[in-house]
Order: C-alpha cells, then sequence, then structure tokens
C-alpha cells in the first residue's frame, strides 16, 4: 500500500451509477476520495466510474444480497484495509419494473389498498439493505481515524411533517417510499446512538425532490441542485451526528 493512500480518504457509494448517487461519487472524487460506486450491475458502475475518471472505482453491489454486500466488502478491504466514508443511497421508490411517477406512486401505497409484496420489495433495498451494508461496513469504518455514515432520506419520511394537517408531505405519505424513509431514519438514529461511543459519525440528508430515476424525472429540482445537501454532509469532517437535514437546513424527525 502506497503510502499516498495513507492520506487518501476512502469512500464507498450504494447506487452510485445514476442520480443524486452519482453525483455524490463526482464531488468525492473532485475532493480527492477514492471512490467505490456500488452498483447492481458492474457494467453500469464501471461506465459510471470511467466517466468520473480518476480515483473513481465500480464495484458490483446489491444491497439486498448478502453475498454480494460481503464480496463488496473484502474488495475494499483488499484495496485499502479501511473505509472512511460510507453513502447508503441506493433506493427504490416501488417494486415493479416500469418507471411510475408520483401520482401513480401514491394511487398504490395507500395504507388500504398497498400490496404488502410491494412493501417488502422496496423496504428490502431502503431499510434493510441500509442496515445490512453499515453492518458489513463497521469492521472496515472501525479502522478510520474519522468514519462517517451518511444515510440519503427523504423529507417525506419526516413524522413532524405528516402529522401537520397544512404540510405538503401530508399528501404524498404513503406506506411503500416515504414510510421506508421514515424507517430509515429510526435506523439513521439507533447506528448513530450506537456508534457515538465509538466516534463514528451517522447522519440522514434528504436531497428534495429531485428529478431523478426514482420518481421518472418528474421532480422539481435539477439532480445538481438536489445532490449539494447530500454533497455537503457527506464531505464534512467535523459535523455532528445524528443529524438529519435538506437543502433549508434541519429537517424535523
Amino acid at each position: 500500500m502506497e503510502h499516498q493512500d495513507q492520506i487518501q480518504p476512502i469512500a464507498l457509494v450504494t447506487g452510485a451509477n445514476q442520480g443524486v448517487g452519482n453525483e455524490i461519487a463526482k464531488a468525492l472524487s473532485a475532493h480527492g476520495y477514492i471512490v467505490y460506486l456500488g452498483s447492481r450491475k458492474l457494467e453500469n458502475g464501471e461506465t459510471a466510474a470511467g466517466e468520473i475518471g480518476g480515483n473513481a472505482k465500480a464495484v458490483r453491489l446489491d444491497v439486498t444480497n448478502n453475498d454480494s454486500i460481503q464480496a463488496a466488502m473484502a474488495k475494499i478491504s483488499s484495496d485499502h484495509g479501511r473505509l472512511d466514508l460510507l453513502v447508503n443511497n441506493a433506493g427504490i421508490s416501488h417494486g415493479g419494473t416500469a418507471p411510475k411517477g408520483p401520482d401513480e406512486l401514491m394511487a398504490t401505497g395507500r395504507a388500504v389498498n398497498v400490496s404488502l409484496d410491494e412493501v417488502r420489495t422496496v423496504w428490502e433495498t431502503n431499510v434493510f439493505g441500509v442496515i445490512a451494508v453499515t453492518q458489513a461496513a463497521l469492521p472496515l469504518l472501525r479502522r478510520s481515524s474519522a468514519a462517517r455514515i451518511v444515510n440519503v432520506s427523504s423529507g417525506l419520511g419526516s413524522l413532524t411533517w405528516i402529522s401537520d394537517p397544512k404540510c405538503w408531505a401530508r399528501e404524498n405519505f404513503g406506506i411503500v417510499y416515504a414510510a421506508s424513509k421514515t424507517a430509515l431514519n429510526a435506523v439513521t438514529l439507533a447506528f448513530a446512538l450506537e456508534l457515538e461511543k465509538e466516534g463514528i459519525k451517522v447522519n440522514a440528508t434528504s436531497p428534495g425532490y429531485t428529478a431523478t430515476a426514482l420518481n421518472n424525472f418528474q421532480g422539481t429540482d435539477s439532480l445538481e441542485v438536489g445532490s449539494r445537501e447530500p454533497i455537503r454532509v457527506a464531505l464534512e469532517m467535523d459535523g455532528p451526528t445524528g443529524g438529519f437535514t435538506g437543502p433549508d437546513g434541519e429537517l424535523p424527525w
């Protein structure tokens, strides 16, 4: 291992071949990180890493598959022996294969008619996948002198917002996607409380309503605008732990 590698921070971003994850990977690479782009299909990750260039590397990572998770961690371990930053960005908005816009997502995500299979599929990636990847990454993160974990969440997961009759989020809350982000926020706090004892910071961040494949590109913010806050949190070395922020600052749980 070269001396340079001792200085260069190492990052892993899940779901980094497109969207917000790809923007985060670009920014990390531009700031001198060796960044691994986790992608379910290795070729998609390799294409994205090639476009970023520099210190970007692709790694096959399906957050719902334990063998895939372990193999990715083994690769990073053999390459560098540690991980300084984990960005849990991989997320899906529905369980089907056809793109769905926000209206269709809401129609099929209501508590009264939701398909339990759909809930399981989305939560498998958005909630259980984050727990699995984080646990698997901990041995590597513990070898860092300043380890951080950033979970990409959503303001839609805020129980404070959706319990306010005047808040826009109330009409957009469903059990499939939005509630998975509520659960992710709880998972974020659970890890933050445990890992604070070890000096590892864990935070949740929301990109805002960004036009990505997640909502069939119907978001109102550009990818660049929507990625600013996740990038800021990912790069922040001396920030808090157990926080939840969005484009306009702190968000209520």
